[in-house]
């Protein structure tokens, strides 16, 4: 199933911002429980075209039938097509956003089939091509879709210091579930 519900999205997302007034909860400040509304087919195919790649579905249906980010998990979801109202600050994520942007970087081949846990060796420029970043963790650590090749569709974490890039979650749909069910 790759449709998604956009009123029991909104709903949840509503639940857990009434259990939360204060945003106390990890990453809450940044997301503030808002999403913007969803992308029209058109903005999406553009930016499939102008990247040479097609969105996993599930992620794809998600920004079509839903919204375009931030409420999300950590520091929320980032948005496809354009930055964050805030981008220009010190945030890391800001510049992993951009560099998923150049020519030809989303539609390189996802350059691992197996998860490569600890300290990243490698630069992780290079491990990262064929991903979306979709958040930010903090502390350089990032969660990334992966758009190419066998492992299309599935969650990644790089935390290139400590965890290496491993998998997350087997889609985006069950990666942002278990946050909307999280308490």
């Amino acid at each position: 199933m790759t449709s998604w519900d956009e009123g029991d999205v909104r709903a949840r997302i509503q639940e857990k911002a009434a259990r939360d007034p204060g945003r106390e909860r990890f990453g809450a400040d940044t997301h503030r429980y808002e999403l913007i509304p969803r992308l029209p087919e058109a903005e999406i195919r553009a930016f499939e075209e102008s990247h040479g790649v097609h969105l996993p579905m599930e992620y794809r249906s998600f920004v079509a039938e839903v919204g375009n980010g931030p409420a999300g998990p950590s520091y929320g979801l980032l948005p496809l097509t354009v930055p964050r109202p805030e981008a220009g600050g010190e945030w890391a994520v800001d510049g992993e956003w951009q560099e998923d942007r150049l020519a030809g970087r989303l539609a390189e081949p996802f350059p691992l089939t197996d998860p490569l846990p600890g300290r990243v060796g490698a630069t992780v420029d290079a491990l990262t091509r064929g991903t979306l970043t979709l958040s930010e963790q903090g502390c350089g650590v990032f969660t990334r879709l992966v758009l190419n090749g066998p492992r299309a569709g599935e969650i990644w974490q790089i935390d290139p210091d400590w965890g290496g890039f491993v998998p997350l979650s087997a889609g985006f749909r069950a990666w942002y579930t278990e946050w909307l069910e999280s308490p």
